[in-house]
């Protein structure tokens, strides 16, 4: 089976928005065994539209087309298939009652050109849009299926989800085919992890591929066919072998949701007191339904006189080594643990950008610290000079590694190769 995408829009064109839909589609699908293998990306003009709608349809099996169903002039995509087609368009009925009692039901006045919208192919099969006003649909034209979804994001997510996985799981065999593997690592370039992986030989089918998103490199192990799939055991094995200490967790998107899902349900709990790192430990739990079953607490305590008054770090331990030490980041962690009583409290204080740091802690240098009821691990470690923002994030991912390892029962404190430490 041969899927590909057809994003439409100007803006998606000319870069003035970026097109997360598709990324979201085509990593979503692999998830489900499916590869993307072509995206094409097309403006609004109609005669454009049923050019790349006629070429593909000799191609490919199956196309999700993305945008173009509103109720402007400028939404033209259900117009051009129809052209594709030799179609007429016809007004379905189910969709135009669905409008107009959405419309009744938040009391609102529905204008005429909303219409547009139940105007659908011929010969085309109506798909639901549990959560829009624009329905899908999906229409057979030479080899192809075509099945169209609205822009909107939410929107075309849940009906990607809802409809069309199962759409294709109903027209296709596809059991079996592809497998995919993830592991998320930190602490290590992508140059650096390729020179190591590829000391591996790869079975027939068998392939490796790699996504940045800062502060991790996200690696995926893909196979095609039965004779690749069956060997996926023995190379992960040599690819945990090889990666060591830089794999922080497998089939998860961020450490946080790796950290979730070791907490939730458990009834252990954790506080954070947060400095450089600004809240965004906090923030990156919280989007996890259930969170608030283990985060207790989270403080940031930018100033040194909030580290002393909510905190109980010592004046003089502040005078002594400075707001950026093991010292005072050990002294946070232990005084937001204290506050609440939590099994776990993570405590962050660094030189995040511009404006700071000296010959001694340069900008990078970051304290951190994990307080448990049985001790205080911290580290300090020095991070490349970049921006404010990548130092955030990657003193937020190895805070999380480190709760992480002590939870799996694993030394807290590691080396990640170029993520440097400061001896104690």
């Amino acid at each position: 089976m041969k899927l590909e995408m057809i994003c439409t829009g100007e803006e998606v064109l000319a870069g003035q928005i970026v097109d997360t839909n598709a990324a979201w589609f085509a990593n979503t699908m692999m998830e489900h065994g499916i590869e993307c293998q072509r995206r094409v990306t097309v403006g609004d003009r109609l005669e454009d539209l049923v050019s790349v709608f006629e070429e593909r349809s000799h191609h490919a099996d199956i196309i999700l087309v993305n945008g173009g169903l509103g109720p402007t002039s400028d939404d033209l995509s259900t117009e051009a298939m129809a052209i594709t087609k030799g179609e007429v368009l016809i007004e379905n009925s189910v969709w135009r009652e669905r409008l107009e009692d959405w419309f009744t039901r938040n009391g609102r006045v529905m204008a005429a050109s909303n219409l547009k919208q139940a105007l659908l192919p011929a010969s085309a099969l109506m798909i639901d849009n549990p959560v829009g006003t624009a329905c899908g649909f999906a229409v057979k034209h030479n080899r192809a299926w075509f099945f169209f979804t609205p822009g909107v994001p939410f929107e075309f997510k849940q009906m990607v989800v809802e409809q069309f996985i199962p759409f294709v799981k109903q027209h296709f065999d596809i059991t079996g085919d592809v497998a995919l593997r993830k592991y998320l690592t930190l602490g290590q370039g992508e140059s650096a992890l390729a020179d190591e992986l590829e000391k591996i030989e790869l079975p027939a089918g068998m392939t490796l591929g790699y996504r940045s998103s800062m502060p991790h490199i996200e690696i995926k192990l893909f196979a095609r066919g039965k004779m690749a799939i069956d060997q996926l055991d023995k190379v992960e094995a040599q690819i945990r072998f090889l990666l060591g200490n830089a794999l922080v967790a497998d089939e998860k998107k961020s450490l946080a949701e790796e950290i979730h899902s070791l907490l939730v349900g458990t009834g252990l709990t954790l506080s954070v007191a947060e400095s450089c790192t600004g809240g965004m430990i906090a923030s990156q739990l919280i989007d996890f339904p259930g969170s608030s079953s283990y985060l207790d607490h989270g403080l940031v305590t930018y100033s040194n006189e909030s580290k002393v008054k909510v905190l109980g770090v010592k004046p003089e331990t502040l005078d002594d080594h400075g707001a950026v030490s093991i010292a005072t980041v050990e002294e946070m962690a232990k005084g937001v643990r204290t506050i609440l009583d939590s099994d776990y409290a993570l405590a962050t204080s660094g030189i995040a950008g511009p404006g700071g740091g000296s010959e001694e802690k340069p900008v990078g240098t970051v304290a951190i610290a994990l307080a448990t009821k049985g001790g205080v691990y911290s580290q300090m470690i020095k991070l490349p000079r970049r921006s404010r923002d990548l130092v955030r994030c990657i003193s937020t991912a190895v805070a999380f590694d480190m709760l992480r390892r002590e939870l799996l029962g694993e030394a807290v404190i590691v080396d990640y190769g170029s993520i440097g430490r400061f001896k104690k």
